[in-house]
């Protein structure tokens, strides 16, 4: 299941959509994140590593894996939502499983029930080095659709 997932893709327009809204966010560019796949219902970030994303002792700062996962969450609840919805985090919980050390980290949000007014999405972080992808953080996050107008 996993591969076919990985294949799929959301419609144009929800990809545009999603990108658009990505890039509007002050955090992620600072932190030179990118989307590097949209499907419906799920969404990876890629996080660089260098040295402004680091802690102490030069691993992934616990702050930038949240911060990533959260957007991934977030993104791919929002791939779900009709075209005049926008999306905000409620709450959520992270585990950090291990270092996160590699040549950049990849948060995965995945959708696990997408309701009327709330979605609660799974967050995934992965430490990847070369084709090697180990887990370094495990989630889960619950959002709410707003509506344009009631923003």
């Amino acid at each position: 299941m996993e591969d076919q997932t990985q294949q799929e893709q959301a419609s144009p327009e929800v990809r545009a959509r999603v990108q658009a809204s990505f890039e509007r966010q002050g955090l992620m560019t600072h932190l030179g994140a990118r989307i590097t796949h949209i499907a419906p219902g799920r969404v990876h970030i890629a996080l660089p590593g260098r040295p402004e994303v680091t802690q102490q002792d030069g691993y992934f700062h616990a702050g930038a894996t949240s911060a990533i996962a959260d957007s991934a969450g977030g993104y791919a609840a929002f791939t779900l939502f009709p075209e005049d919805a926008s999306v905000l985090t409620v709450e959520y919980k992270i585990n950090l499983l291990a270092p996160a050390v590699g040549d950049h980290i990849e948060a995965v949000g995945t959708v696990l029930k997408s309701g009327r007014t709330l979605t609660v999405c799974q967050l995934e972080v992965f430490g990847v080095q070369g084709n090697r992808r180990s887990l370094v953080a495990s989630g889960q996050q619950t959002l709410i659709r707003l509506s344009e107008s009631g923003r």
